[in-house]
């Protein structure tokens, strides 16, 4: 199955709208999101798609301290 360039996604978090670019990964919007151990854990533990932006950010943020 080709992978296509842009995929319109619903984010399973926070139900926002956003383009997902797994055929062009450096421009892709998760592409600048600076993830943790503790925030990779979580997000393995439960979602199985992709989140937004804002949400990867926010999940970072909570699981630093």
């Amino acid at each position: 199955m080709p992978v296509h360039e842009h995929e319109n996604k619903i984010c399973p978090r926070c139900q926002a709208a956003f383009q997902c670019k797994p055929g062009d990964i450096v421009h892709c919007q998760c592409y600048t999101a600076q993830l943790n151990d503790a925030a990779r854990i979580l997000l393995a533990q439960e979602f199985t798609d992709c989140l937004c932006i804002n949400c990867l950010k926010a999940i970072s943020t909570e699981t630093q301290a």
